[in-house]
């Protein structure tokens, strides 16, 4: 770990800032893998957030409200492919679940043909106060380990908001770092772990790679969230960050829900061109406007037929 902290902040005085030769030409760190088949293999998922209101219902006693294996029934009835549990609805989160829940869970899924896509956490690598920066990486290496017992190829981090008094790139050394020790853990237990650009410190496919290969992990890559690239042309991003993707939110509007509606052809076609061969989960959100009620009955399956349709 000593030569990893001594490598990434050594980064900084070689002046690699954002628009200056990608970081593989200074250092030598490997460019993205390029998948020797020749066709893309989208499976399509559906992350649990989408149903937040009932899972948090349940989780509370309320009338409505809709347990991780009811959700399973519901993922299975529309026909999903795969589902993403977000771990904050997992019973006694942020602590590990009890090996018998997992274990009812992976059955449950595997008797309705679901495959599980992934899991996540909420974190903060970002922060300026190590301890909680820590004490963020002790949780993703437990999580990590709930990923494998689960069957879950990917566990989802976030990378954290900029401190107002610390620099880009003086925040992207202490978030790397997390981020490799992270990255360390998912090898030994063969778990992938995915950061998502949220409109933090990652909103540009230049930050996203910029991180990615100052950890230069095998085992980490990014989740394409496609409502949070808050760039002029977020498809050129989205393009852009393929080669690096484990997992994906696909969301029905751009530009942090400020931009238009996503074209579901032409990301496609975006993701077709790239060869790309895995999941990609939808996730539906409420409506920008707090008037409009959300519902995620009608939301999930409505944004699920608009990728299907786009995928036919």
């Amino acid at each position: 770990m000593t030569d990893r902290r001594n490598f990434l902040k050594s980064a900084l005085p070689l002046g690699l800032g954002l628009g200056v030769l990608p970081m593989h030409e200074v250092l030598g760190a490997p460019k993205p893998k390029i998948n020797a088949v020749t066709s893309s293999k989208i499976k399509v998922g559906l992350n649990a957030w989408s149903y937040y209101v009932q899972l948090y219902k349940f989780q509370k006693g309320e009338a409505g409200g809709m347990s991780l294996f009811d959700m399973l029934e519901e993922c299975a009835r529309l026909d999903f492919d795969a589902v993403d549990p977000t771990g904050y609805f997992f019973p006694g989160y942020p602590a590990r679940p009890e090996r018998k829940f997992i274990n009812e869970f992976k059955q449950r899924a595997f008797q309705l043909g679901l495959g599980i896509s992934g899991t996540g956490i909420r974190n903060d690598f970002a922060t300026a106060d190590k301890a909680k920066r820590n004490a963020d990486v002790a949780l993703a290496k437990d999580w990590i380990e709930v990923a494998a017992e689960m069957g879950a190829p990917v566990l989802r981090v976030f990378a954290g908001v900029q401190p107002k008094d610390q620099t880009w790139d003086e925040t992207a050394v202490w978030m790397a770092e997390a981020l490799a020790e992270c990255a360390e853990h998912g090898k030994q237990f063969g778990v992938m772990v995915g950061v998502q650009n949220h409109g933090d410190m990652l909103k540009s496919a230049d930050e996203v790679i910029k991180v990615l290969e100052m950890v230069n992990s095998d085992w980490l890559g990014t989740i394409v969230d496609t409502g949070f690239f808050l760039t002029p042309d977020p498809y050129a991003d989205i393009a852009r960050v393929i080669p690096y993707a484990v997992n994906w939110q696909v969301k029905e509007l751009l530009g942090d829900r400020k931009g238009g509606k996503i074209d579901m052809n032409k990301l496609v076609a975006i993701i077709r061109d790239s060869n790309f061969r895995g999941y990609v989960p939808i996730e539906t959100l409420p409506d920008p406007d707090p008037n409009v009620p959300y519902n995620a009955m009608t939301k999930v399956p409505e944004l699920f037929g608009e990728l299907r349709k786009a995928l036919s």
